[in-house]
């Protein structure tokens, strides 16, 4: 788990000659090199001490998701090692680029961490397992299929002969790997599946956890920044003078285009002399955009005539066109802050030879990437040593424009440690924001009431066509469309309708979009499912039974709808708390590979305030690691879902963002978080993510709830902007 190793200085430089990198105090790191000194490894994901410790190395980012011990948990089911004695490490992104990327993709993002390595890492864990049977084998000269593996231990089956792993991996580390390996059935996992312990608690609990922010090294300085407040702006000019003899002031130095920094011996000092430091910005094109002035580019966008098609069947437009009854609403979603509790930071130390950083990072190899071309060094002169995130969401994902600054302040200071560490205020405006978009829902009905026809015009930012431009094709951003996709396995739509058009008007702003957690599923759900129960009440249908008829060719879907509903007891009325009538509301969505569904329990009072009491959620994700991590991701994501529906809202004013700080921007507290109550229904034979995916519907079911409570329909976030009191 990167432990910090009390290591004095004489042992720090002396480590660092070995591996090849530059160590300092209280610094987590790889210990691949320590390791291998004590026992040669076995493969890339497993290293066996001779004390039995069995090192699993993850190239995923932990950020609180519970990816490294899931991850740890798949390579140990199929390794059979002593789950008591394992413990985790990060390969470094230089290794995997000296080693043709031999532990895969870095990234940890879309809830992807373990569907998207499952395979690589557990067949990691049997060719080790394979390899130290083998290497008993060969000691006893028996076959290796009279030898089985279990709890760390080699047994000759006929003689009950037993080696442990920790004699066996010397051996072992010797043989050729097997070409080919056979996975466990999962109706034979012994360990995936089970409710175990997080490996990263303890630590976190203890405060022995470092985090970027923690970071501290021999000789290192400190550095504040400030960009322009305004997006798209410069810096015009800066008076150095005027600070530099504040103490502990050693450097003053421009950033890019853009911003300024102050180095010094301290970040207070640092950020108290940039707060006194005169700068004057060029504002550039972007000083008079607003809220107001997006709000209607959007507008327009929802009845423009070219629009990219993302989802489509039959001939919506014209069943619209022929329709007895015509059912429109337009629905907004704001932008919004990733808000991470540890600000954006990294530390940097640049040479003309080498160049290194420290970072918390969801992209390893991204910020690598990062680190490269801000040092102008090739990448194998250049090393990220990945730390554990303070929330990630997204925000260190794609985007390690931080990562860039450090790297430049350290290019101005060569030799010299550099930590940058972002105020609140900055990390808040100049975040990579969830984009902004409108929705306008059309329903064609017949005479009898049954959706003929529905169209969806989304009008927006694509968070493609500002971080990855070269994906736009034709004008489509297809992750716009999540959730609303053709069946499939992907963020596919779990309706039928006869006649169907979803598409989507590209409409850039000029603040910088990002990868916000739950992503573009977030309000298409809202749009959706705010729509379905829109049709519902207009038809006098019960919203649950207007789902199931619009689902019956979408089994998964239906299935955790179905799961929820009778958590509920949807089929007779909330019981009242407190003597204040409770009303309920639905949703459902599919994403990130799972299928989720949730209802919230909601009461509002004379006076309009709003209490959710409890979500009932149920989530496929086909194949369930840990449902300890999958319950506490679950509760987790609305948390993160509701302070997004409830308070989150970035406005534009003079080109920059108004909210700056929690003060501005609020989450949730305890008081506003309702009982979650989890039901973990996987049907196997896919691998589903979790950290994402009932986020999206956290949103809708509360406003359908509250309509189901007031009569109101609110159409747009967040809902502190809006009276919930009855006329």
């Amino acid at each position: 788990m990167n432990p910090v190793l009390p290591l004095d200085r004489r042992q720090v430089l002396k480590g660092a000659a070995a591996a090849g990198f530059v160590l300092g105090f209280h610094i987590p790191f790889s210990r691949e090199a320590f390791a291998q000194e004590a026992a040669p490894e076995l493969n890339a994901w497993v290293v066996v001490k001779p004390d039995e410790t069995v090192v699993i190395r993850i190239a995923r980012s932990e950020m609180g998701q519970g990816t490294l011990t899931g991850l740890a948990q798949l390579v140990a089911e199929e390794l059979e090692c002593n789950w008591s004695r394992v413990t985790t490490e990060y390969p470094t992104p230089g290794q995997n680029l000296a080693r043709r990327r031999v532990w895969g993709n870095f990234s940890t993002g879309g809830s992807r961490g373990v569907r998207e390595s499952h395979d690589y890492v557990r067949k990691g864990g049997a060719t080790a397992r394979t390899m130290l049977v083998q290497a008993a084998a060969n000691e006893w000269k028996v076959p290796a299929a009279e030898c089985r593996a279990a709890n760390g231990i080699v047994t000759h089956v006929p003689t009950n002969r037993t080696l442990s792993y920790g004699k066996l991996a010397p051996l072992a580390a010797k043989l050729p790997p097997p070409a080919e390996v056979a996975l466990k059935d999962p109706k034979d996992w012994k360990l995936v599946g089970k409710r175990v312990a997080r490996l990263d608690t303890v630590d976190k609990v203890t405060g022995r956890q470092i985090f970027g922010a923690d970071l501290t090294m021999p000789g290192m300085l400190n550095a504040a920044i400030k960009d322009c407040p305004v997006f798209g702006g410069k810096v015009k000019s800066f008076n150095a003078a005027a600070i530099q003899n504040r103490p502990g002031v050693k450097k003053v130095v421009q950033v890019g285009d853009s911003a300024v920094a102050v180095v010094a011996d301290t970040w207070w000092r640092a950020k108290t002399a940039l707060e006194a430091l005169p700068i004057e910005w060029d504002n550039g094109p972007n000083a008079k955009e607003s809220s107001a002035t997006v709000a209607a580019v959007l507008r327009a966008g929802l009845d423009a005539p070219e629009a990219a098609v993302g989802n489509s069947n039959g001939d919506a437009k014209a069943a619209l066109a022929s329709a007895a009854r015509v059912i429109e609403a337009v629905y907004g979603y704001p932008h919004q802050n990733h808000a991470t509790m540890e600000p954006m930071n990294a530390t940097a130390r640049w040479t003309p030879q080498r160049c290194e950083v420290w970072t918390p990072t969801q992209n390893g190899e991204a910020a690598l990437a990062a680190a490269s071309e801000a040092a102008g060094l090739p990448p194998a002169q250049c090393e990220v040593y990945k730390i554990h995130l303070g929330g990630g969401f997204g925000r260190r994902g794609a985007v390690h424009d931080w990562v860039t600054q450090a790297v430049s302040i350290a290019r101005q200071m060569p030799g010299v440690p550099v930590k940058l560490l972002w105020s609140r205020e900055e990390d808040m405006l100049h975040g990579r924001f969830h984009p902004v978009t409108q929705c306008k829902l059309r329903a064609g009905l017949d005479a009898q009431g049954n959706v003929t026809a529905l169209h969806m015009r989304i009008s927006g930012q694509s968070i493609l066509a500002g971080v990855f431009p070269q994906n736009i094709r034709n004008g489509l951003d297809p992750v716009v469309f999540q959730g609303l996709n053709p069946p499939g396995p992907e963020a596919s739509i779990g309706y039928s309708f006869p006649n169907l058009l979803i598409d989507h008007a590209m409409r850039n702003p000029p603040v910088p979009p990002g990868f916000w957690r739950g992503v573009n599923l977030n309000q298409n759900a809202i749009y959706l499912e705010s729509f379905i129960d829109e049709i519902a009440a207009a038809t006098r249908q019960d919203p649950l039974a207007l789902r199931r008829k619009l689902m019956a060719q979408h089994p998964k879907h239906l299935a955790v709808l179905n799961a929820v509903a009778q958590k509920v007891g949807w089929d007779r009325p909330a019981p009242d708390v407190n003597g204040q009538k409770v009303f309920r509301g639905l949703a459902q969505t599919m994403g990130f590979g799972s299928y989720v569904a949730a209802c919230a329990e909601v009461s509002v009072n004379a006076e309009g305030e709003l209490k959710v009491h409890r979500i009932v959620a149920a989530t496929d994700c086909g194949h369930a690691v840990n449902p300890q991590q999958i319950e506490a991701q679950v509760e987790g994501s609305f948390a993160y879902g509701l302070s997004a529906a409830l308070f989150g809202e970035c406005t534009l004013k003079d080109g920059r963002m108004e909210q700056d700080n929690f003060s501005t921007y609020p989450v949730v507290h305890m008081r506003h978080m309702p009982k979650v109550e989890t039901v973990i229904v996987p049907s196997g034979g896919f691998w589903g993510g979790v950290g994402e995916p009932t986020i999206a519907v956290a949103a809708p079911a509360v406003l359908n709830a509250i309509f189901a409570a007031t009569g109101k329909r609110i159409r747009d976030l967040p809902l502190s902007k809006h009276s919930l009191k009855r006329a």
